[in-house]
C-alpha cells in the first residue's frame, strides 16, 4: 500500500440525473428510475425522494406509497451504458488505470498521475468539474491509500437527503496517509464490506458498533463468531490494511440474464420457451466477449419469493444459443413449476475460449455445434446490421415480431421498460 493513491468515483443518483438531462422539467421533482408496476423494483431515486425514504432495491409498491407524489421513469440500460463509457473516458484522460466496478461507479489508481495533474485533491476537483461541464452529472470522490478507504471517502462526501431537507456533501473527501484508523473507527460497522444482516446481527451480539470495535473484540473473538476467512478479513479491514490493486482488465466472472413476469409461469411449455429466449440472449453476449461457458445455471424464482438455482457443468465451453438451452432443459424439467413461476435467469460461468471439435457422434448431423456456430456468426452479424431484434430463435417471437432480450432491459421489473422496447 506504500506511496499508493486510489480514488473511488461515485455518480451521484446517476440513473435520474442522466434521466433529468433530457427531462429537465423534472429536476426539483421527487423522480424513480424503474418499474412502477406491482412486481417493480426501484433503480434510482433522486435526492428528492429520498427524503421520504425511498431508496434502490426497494419494491416500487412501497416507494408509491411513501411518496405520492413521485414520478415514475422507465430504464434505459442502453443510455446508462453509453453515458457511463462517457465517463469513463474522462477517467482515462487522468490515468490508464481505471477500474470499472458498475455503471455508475469506478477505482482510479493516480500515483503516477500527480506529477504531471498535481495532488489527487487537484484531479479529484478537474474530474468533478468535467463530469458536470461536459456531462451535466454530478460524482463524488474519496480519496485514500487503498481501495477500501476511498469508497467509504466517497460515500462520505455524497449529499444526504432527509426528511427535513438536502445538504450538499463535500464533494470531495480525502483520507490523507496516517489517518487511516481516524477516519475508519467511528464509522457504523454496517459501513464495512461483506457485513450483511447475519453477519451484523453476530457482530451485535459481539458488543460491535463501530469498526473500531473490532480491534477491540480482537482477531481470535470475530475468527470463532464468523469463520476463519471472515473473521481476519474484517479484522485486517479494520486495520485499513487493504492491499489489492486496481484492476484495469477485469474479466468477467459470469454472463446472465433474467427476467421477471408480469403473470407468473406455470406452463412447462412456456418455460421452455422462454429459457431458449433467454440463452440465445446470453449465447449473443458470450460471443460479444469472446468466450463460451462451461458451467450452466437455471435460476427460478417461485411467486411465494422461493429462490432455486441448479447448475450443469459441460466439457467444452459454449456459446451458441441451442446449446446453452439444451444444456439447461434438463434443470428446468425437475423443476416442478405448478407454484408458479415469477423469474427465470440463465447464466453462464467458468469461462475459457470457445474450442470446436467434432465427435463421431455430431459428425454428419444436421444440428451440430459446429453448423450452429457458423449459423450464430452470420445472426451476430443480421443484428449488427439490422438491430437486435431483426432475427431470433421462434420461441422469442411474439404477435408477429421478436422479443428481444437485452441487457438489463429486465432488471427492475417487468414494467421497467421504454414502451418502444416493450414485448408485446
Amino acid at each position: 500500500m506504500a506511496g499508493r493513491t486510489i480514488l473511488h468515483v461515485d455518480m451521484d443518483a446517476f440513473f435520474v440525473s442522466v434521466e433529468l438531462r433530457r427531462r429537465p422539467e423534472l429536476r426539483g421533482r421527487p423522480v424513480v428510475v424503474g418499474a412502477a408496476g406491482a412486481r417493480g423494483v426501484v433503480a434510482a431515486a433522486s435526492y428528492e425522494a429520498r427524503r421520504y425514504g425511498v431508496h434502490s432495491a426497494m419494491p416500487s409498491v412501497r416507494a408509491q406509497r411513501l411518496c405520492p407524489q413521485a414520478v415514475f421513469l422507465p430504464g434505459d440500460h442502453a443510455l446508462y451504458s453509453a453515458v457511463s463509457a462517457e465517463v469513463l473516458d474522462i477517467f482515462r484522460c487522468v490515468t490508464p488505470l481505471v477500474e470499472g466496478l458498475s455503471l455508475d461507479e469506478a477505482f482510479l489508481d493516480v500515483s503516477g498521475a500527480m506529477r504531471l495533474f498535481g495532488p489527487a485533491s487537484t484531479i479529484a476537483a478537474t474530474i468533478r468539474s468535467r463530469v458536470r461541464d461536459e456531462l451535466e452529472l454530478g460524482c463524488s470522490v474519496g480519496i485514500a491509500p487503498s481501495k477500501f478507504l476511498a469508497k467509504l471517502a466517497s460515500e462520505a462526501a455524497k449529499p444526504r437527503a432527509t426528511p427535513q431537507g438536502i445538504t450538499a456533501g463535500a464533494g470531495v473527501v480525502e483520507v490523507e496517509p496516517g489517518g487511516e484508523e481516524r477516519f475508519l473507527h467511528p464509522l457504523p460497522i454496517r459501513a464495512m464490506w461483506g457485513v450483511g444482516p447475519k453477519t451484523h446481527e453476530r457482530l451485535d451480539r459481539l458488543g460491535v458498533a463501530r469498526i473500531g470495535d473490532l480491534l477491540t473484540v480482537g482477531e481470535a473473538a470475530l475468527v470463532a463468531s464468523l469463520g476463519v476467512a471472515q473473521g481476519r478479513h474484517l479484522h485486517q479491514l479494520a486495520r485499513a490494511i487493504d492491499p489489492r490493486p486496481v484492476e484495469v482488465d477485469r474479466a468477467a466472472k459470469s454472463i446472465g440474464h433474467e427476467q421477471t413476469y408480469s403473470t407468473d409461469l406455470d406452463d412447462p411449455a412456456e418455460i421452455r420457451s422462454q429459457i431458449t429466449r433467454l440463452a440465445d440472449g446470453v449465447a449473443a453476449r458470450l460471443r460479444h466477449h469472446g468466450v463460451g461457458a462451461r458451467t450452466l445455471t437455471l435460476k427460478v424464482r417461485f411467486a411465494g419469493f422461493v429462490t432455486i438455482t441448479r447448475s450443469t457443468t459441460v466439457a467444452e465451453p459454449l456459446n451458441t444459443g441451442p446449446a446453452i438451452a439444451r444444456a439447461v432443459m434438463p434443470l428446468a424439467a425437475a423443476i416442478d413449476p405448478s407454484p408458479g413461476v415469477r423469474l427465470l435467469g440463465v447464466s453462464g460461468a467458468n469461462l475459457a475460449e470457445p474450442q470446436q471439435q467434432l465427435s463421431f457422434e455430431t459428425i454428419g448431423s444436421e444440428q451440430t455445434d459446429l453448423a450452429w456456430t457458423r449459423a450464430s456468426e452470420a445472426i451476430d452479424g443480421i443484428r449488427e446490421r439490422f438491430g437486435a431484434d431483426a432475427i431470433g430463435p421462434a420461441a422469442s417471437m411474439q404477435r408477429g415480431r421478436v422479443a428481444t432480450v437485452r441487457r438489463g432491459q429486465q432488471q427492475w421489473g417487468p414494467e421497467g421498460l421504454r414502451p418502444s422496447e416493450e414485448p408485446a
